[in-house]
Formats: structure tokens, C-alpha cells, sequence
């Protein structure tokens, strides 16, 4: 009865629509049984869920969707719908008959020689592998809210870590929370602005260079002893953007010695960040590893994120490693992060007009 699916099809649609591509799904026609009797439709399953930091979620529906261990493992949450027997039955005759144009008498022969023995022997099973299940079906209003409840948590910005594999936030520390609450007070002088967002920086910069590959590297001691540790990644290059990437440079020049930076300089308004203004980069950087240095993603290692920002990158660039010290609340209508700290350039660089953010 397996073979009667396309698993192949079906990981392939998830992945798609994982990173926000459309897949072509056939309709099915349940009276001729043929699975191309109407054109294809393309559709993709993109639900915003009570306008929550724009995230998608994708709900996959199936009577034997729990059976298979490589769908299993792509879902955030596996939830198994429980209703009584009877109720089954009612909705199976109803259906049949109404929307399939079948006979109550073949539905209710096929029912019980070939419907319910194959849901006690292989739809009954893949229950032990639910998070949830849900008695009552749609009835059951209690279960629904803690659903969705969930789903809310896992979108909101504290879970986006869970959500992406690729995206890391340091953990936080009461001095990290301080270097935090010190950079972002407008009334903060340039020198300790600088200070403690160098000492960010470094943070920032130590933990992504931790995510770098590593080999294995045996050493002796000066008491004689093995001692089996790694050793550091090679080839790497860093790429600032430019003028607010460069405030972290240094961070990366101090852990990496004698590392290639380049530069990039990208229009940030008015063309969606996507305009490249000018670039400078090693030759040979297509067979380096490359850390991309900013302090700030807004729209798009990185001080701080913006939940809009996670989303876009994530999603547009899976293979890409991110590393930030903290996510921000959002963007506001200007598309500026709050609660942010300002423009960083030019606090960092001290070309801020504002005299209380001298010196």
C-alpha cells in the first residue's frame, strides 16, 4: 500500500516550500481515480499566522504522514487528530456518497474488510509518534489554543533559533545585558560606546569562528603527555560592509592572525539593499571561508538582528552560518531596529551630530 506514494515528490515539495518556493501539486480526481484529470495547479502553502513576525508556516495533512522517518524528521510538531470510531465512519459515508458519488453499501463493505483493518495496522501505530493528539478533532477548542499557543512561541523572536538551524545567538550573561544596556542609552559618550562595543565584537567574533570546520590535531605536552585537541580552521577571510562592518575588523584581526578583509559597499534605500556599490575582495575568496561582518541586520557574525532581517536571510541563504548577540523587538515604520541604539557608524565613528553622543 506504501508504494502507492510518492515520498520522493512529497520531501521534495517540503523542501521547496520550506524556502519559500512554489511547487506544482496534481489534482486528484476521486471519481475516475486518475491523477491528471485536471491541470496541475501550482500552489504554494504560505499561512501568516495573526500577523506575527513574518514567518510560514506549512501544515502537512495525511493519514499515514507519521510513517516515514525522513518526513517525521523535517516537522517542528507532529500532532495526531484521535475521533471515535463512529464518527469516522459517519464523515467516511458522508463523503463518499455526497462528494464520490459511491454507493452507501460498497462504502460500507469497503470499510470493513479494507478501511478499518488497515487503520488498526498501519495508521493506528505512527500515534507513539506524535507530540500531540488531540481527541474530539476540531471540537476540542482547549488543545487547539495551546497549539497555536505554541506555534506563536516558536515564531516569536526568542525561538527563531529553533526555527533555523543556521542561526546562532550567544548566550547571555548579566554582562553581556550590560554591555547591551550601555550602547544603546543615547546618552552614552563615544569612548564607552566604542569600549564596550568592541568587547561585543569580540564576543560576536570569537563564538562565529567557532562554527568554523576543525581537524583533529595530536601535540605533545612539555610534561610529555599527548594531549588530543584540534587544529584551526584555514584559508578564512573576512568581509566587512562597509562603513558600519568595518567597526568590527579589528575584533577579527586580533583572533585571526594576518587574515585577507575585503570590503563591500552595498545602497541600503530605495532598492531593497540589493544595489552592489563597490567591492574589493581576495582573488581566491571562492575557496576560502569567508566571515561577513556587520553590526547591524535589519531587512536582511552580526551584533544585533532584527526578526525580519533572520527571516529573509535564513530562508534565502540556508548554508549560511549566522551569529548575533541579541535580537531586536522589530523594525519600525521608518524601517529603523528597535529598540536599536541608533545609527552605529556613526556613533562608533563619532560623525554623529548629536553632541550628546560625543565625547
Amino acid at each position: 500500500m506504501l508504494d502507492a506514494f510518492d515520498t520522493e515528490k512529497l520531501l521534495d515539495s517540503i523542501e521547496n516550500l520550506r524556502h519559500d518556493r512554489a511547487v506544482d501539486i496534481p489534482n486528484y480526481d476521486f471519481k475516475s481515480y486518475k491523477s491528471n484529470a485536471f491541470p496541475a495547479r501550482r500552489k504554494l502553502i504560505v499561512i501568516k499566522f495573526l500577523q506575527v513576525n513574518p514567518s510560514d508556516v506549512i501544515i502537512l495533512e495525511g493519514i499515514l504522514i507519521f510513517h516515514d522517518p525522513r518526513v517525521r524528521e523535517l516537522m517542528n510538531m507532529k500532532i495526531f487528530v484521535d475521533t471515535d470510531a463512529d464518527v469516522r465512519l459517519a464523515r467516511r459515508i458522508r463523503r463518499d456518497t455526497v462528494d464520490k458519488g459511491r454507493d452507501i453499501g460498497a462504502v460500507l463493505d469497503q470499510y470493513s474488510k479494507f478501511v478499518k483493518p488497515a487503520f488498526d495496522d498501519f495508521i493506528l501505530p505512527t500515534k507513539k509518534y506524535a507530540d500531540i493528539i488531540i481527541p474530539r478533532g476540531g471540537d476540542n477548542h482547549v488543545a487547539i489554543d495551546l497549539i497555536v499557543q505554541h506555534i506563536r512561541t516558536k515564531l516569536g523572536q526568542h525561538d527563531l533559533c529553533k526555527i533555523y538551524p543556521n542561526l546562532y545567538v550567544i548566550q547571555s550573561t548579566f554582562q553581556i545585558r550590560g554591555m547591551h544596556t550601555l550602547i544603546r542609552d543615547s546618552l552614552t559618550t563615544k569612548h564607552d560606546f566604542v569600549f564596550y562595543s568592541d568587547r561585543l565584537i569580540r564576543l560576536v567574533v570569537e563564538h562565529g569562528l567557532g562554527h568554523l570546520p576543525f581537524t583533529e590535531k595530536q601535540v605533545i605536552t612539555p610534561t610529555g603527555f599527548v594531549y588530543t585537541g584540534v587544529d584551526f580552521c584555514k584559508r578564512l577571510c573576512g568581509v566587512s560592509v562597509i562603513r558600519s562592518g568595518e567597526s568590527m575588523e579589528n575584533a577579527l584581526r586580533a583572533c585571526c592572525k594576518g587574515i585577507k578583509i575585503g570590503k563591500i559597499l552595498i545602497h541600503r534605500e530605495g532598492d531593497n539593499g540589493q544595489q552592489l556599490i563597490y567591492e574589493k575582495l581576495p582573488q581566491d575568496i571562492s575557496e576560502r571561508h569567508v566571515l561577513l561582518l556587520d553590526p547591524i541586520l535589519g531587512t536582511g557574525a552580526f551584533l544585533f538582528m532584527a526578526p525580519q532581517g533572520v527571516h529573509v536571510v535564513c530562508k534565502s541563504f540556508p548554508r549560511l552560518k549566522i551569529v548575533t548577540s541579541e535580537i531586536e523587538i522589530g523594525l519600525n515604520e521608518d524601517f529603523r531596529v528597535v529598540p536599536g541604539m541608533g545609527e552605529f557608524g556613526d556613533r562608533y565613528f563619532g560623525t554623529d551630530d548629536d553632541d550628546n553622543l560625543q565625547a
